[in-house]
């Protein structure tokens, strides 16, 4: 390998839904903008649209029910196994909706790039859009960070704010929220590809 040219490194999905923001990613990558390999892409669900999404995209896509296991770290164990077949560098969770066990963290720590849909620490969890609606705030957006063992409470990379109106819906507010993620994802997993993410303790430098 010349001086200055970096390996490209392998990006892999966990997914539980419709896949908008793993096509996002997957296409960036296509077009170059993200310079990374594609592996794979696991759901969780049977019936998500990741599953034709992917199809559409020439993406491997595993149908992983988590009822074929008899703990989380089973299933967990078999998430590993999938993603180590495919020499994955980097997880990207986009809309996943399982609790990662501290042994699939703990394997990849400070690989696994997940997109939240506030301004965290504000609303983490599930439904942040209707906590906010309902919390009465003026201001919501979007979070990339790193998976921890906490509920999103890792390293924030990027943040992009999204103004509330009083008209708002959880679903009106949802698409706007959408289209800054799609954004802020791809440039995130387009930094880690291009090693400009440094980490001091929780605290994250982007290298210009």
């Amino acid at each position: 390998m010349f001086p200055g040219i970096r390996r490209r490194k392998v990006i892999s999905f966990l997914v539980s839904g419709n896949g908008m923001l793993f096509a996002t990613v997957v296409k960036s990558i296509s077009t170059g903008y993200i310079k990374a390999k594609i592996g794979c892409v696991v759901t969780d669900n049977q019936q998500a649209r990741v599953i034709h999404r992917a199809s559409a995209l020439g993406v491997p896509c595993y149908i992983m029910d988590p009822a074929i296991c008899n703990s989380k770290e089973e299933y967990d164990e078999k998430l590993i196994k999938i993603f180590e077949d495919f020499k994955s560098e980097l997880i990207v969770t986009a809309g996943y909706l399982r609790l990662l066990t501290p042994l699939f963290i703990t394997k990849y720590r400070n690989q696994i790039i997940n997109v939240h849909p506030s301004l965290l620490p504000s609303f983490p969890g599930l439904k942040s859009q209707m906590q906010a609606l309902e919390y009465g705030v003026i201001v919501s957006g979007c979070t990339t960070h790193f998976i921890d063992d906490g509920i999103d409470s890792g390293p924030i990379i990027m943040q992009s704010p999204v103004w509330i109106s009083g008209s708002d819906t959880v679903d009106s507010l949802s698409a706007k929220i959408l289209s800054e993620e799609s954004k802020i994802l791809s440039d995130s997993v387009r930094l880690y590809c291009e090693e400009k993410i440094k980490f001091a303790g929780r605290r994250i430098t982007i290298i210009c």
